[in-house]
């Protein structure tokens, strides 16, 4: 039986599907007793999207970008058990407070390495993993001074410690260059740059859950981008198995950069000849939904087995999951800016033996900037069964029959 005094601390930005849907659940059916620290501007939509978890959730104020702040408020709350992120800029504050408690915690260098995209690069060429072409921008430097260098033009630049996409574009010469980092930094003042060789090929995650002793590769997707020059996941399918000299190399590069524990979102390009080349790793669960549907399409407790290995659990040999699912996953966007006037609902359908999910991102009444980045989902679109084909034609068949109005 669990024991009700366990107590688990979140540490959290803003709200997050994975968090209020998928951990916070999980966490109150092992009868932990949560508390999630938030910086104040956050708290009120952590409260209000909590409501419906009952009194098992507590909302506390913290500046938690601070590792120190977060120790500090833990050491005067109640003792910890486990103390767990899912956001990508927390990792390694969370991981420094869970070593300072003693709980099993993540390596707060490996953490780094991961959310640091420069480091990441400089990691595994040292360590002669995955040599990319990279240059790292300082926010006072001039991106001219690339002009110089050998630069494997078109390149991708991007912030350094970035994610979903966000300000990340492709570009074919230096007036792009100089063009592009000028437009991020006014949007991110003080935000340090990476300029890296563009990778070719098809785009895939890799998903894994880990204890620090055994890790457990779940499959990954393929993922269909919008055109050049940016990349918005516009559509993802379930990959049950990668092919096991591309998931060597990959676990190979994760045992590089330290990952072992909890959750990993890995993110590659299978090249023409068959190589994977890392674009980036995400240390936690993947997001937008797609874990949502790891764990209804291959049948585990897949939240709870994250939350486990946090609370010091060793994770069985076999998982139990099942390898006969299939899935996608589309995500429909807004192509200007404006307010959202007419969309669909929240929907559950059943169509043969396919299960499709709708839903809406994006409320009636909302006016949103176009972004270029997830940000400009709509909604999502999630569908699992056991046949690709069926799987797909229910999606396309629900998209086409619905309408999404932006007036401007």
């Amino acid at each position: 039986m669990p024991n009700p005094h366990r107590r688990l601390y979140v540490i959290a930005l803003n709200p997050t599907d994975s968090v209020t849907e998928g951990f916070l659940p999980a966490a109150v059916r092992l009868g932990l007793d949560v508390t999630v620290l938030t910086e104040p501007g956050y708290a009120a939509a952590h409260r209000r999207a909590y409501e419906a978890q009952g009194p098992q959730v507590e909302v506390l104020e913290c500046e938690v970008r601070d590792f120190r702040e977060v120790i500090g408020r833990i050491s005067r709350h109640h003792a910890p058990d486990a103390v767990f992120s899912n956001s990508d800029h927390l990792q390694t504050q969370t991981a420094l407070a869970a070593g300072y408690f003693g709980l099993p915690a993540k390596d707060w260098r490996a953490a780094l390495r991961t959310k640091n995209k420069a480091q990441m690069r400089r990691h595994l060429a040292a360590a002669g993993a995955d040599a990319v072409w990279s240059a790292e921008l300082a926010p006072d430097q001039d991106p001219a001074a690339l002009a110089a260098r050998d630069v494997p033009w078109p390149v991708v630049v991007k912030p350094r410690e970035g994610v979903a996409s966000e300000d990340v574009v492709l570009v074919a010469d230096t007036a792009e260059l100089l063009r592009h980092c000028a437009g991020i930094r006014a949007r991110r003042p003080g935000a340090a740059l990476v300029v890296e060789e563009f990778l070719e090929g098809e785009l895939h995650t890799l998903e894994t859950i880990g204890d620090g002793d055994l890790l457990h590769v779940l499959g990954g997707f393929r993922t269909e981008l919008s055109d050049p020059p940016y990349f918005i996941e516009e559509r993802l399918d379930f990959v049950p198995a990668h092919d096991p000299g591309v998931t060597g190399a990959l676990l190979d590069r994760l045992k590089a950069l330290g990952v072992g524990l909890g959750a990993c979102h890995t993110e590659f390009v299978l090249q023409a000849d068959g190589r994977p080349r890392l674009i980036e790793v995400n240390y936690r669960a993947i997001g937008d939904q797609c874990d949502l549907l790891l764990a209804e399409l291959l049948g585990i407790p897949y939240f709870e087995t994250v939350l486990r290995a946090h609370l010091g659990e060793p994770l069985p040999a076999d998982l139990g999951a099942r390898t006969d699912g299939r899935a996608r996953l589309d995500y429909p966007l807004a192509d200007r800016p404006g307010t959202l006037t007419a969309a669909p609902g929240a929907q559950e359908l059943r169509i043969g033996d396919v299960r499709l999910t709708y839903r809406p991102l994006r409320d009636i009444g909302e006016r949103h900037e176009l972004h270029r980045t997830n940000r400009d989902f709509l909604g999502v679109v999630r569908a699992t069964g056991t046949d690709q084909e069926r799987v797909n034609r229910a999606v396309a068949n629900f998209i086409a029959a619905q309408h999404w109005e932006i007036t401007p």
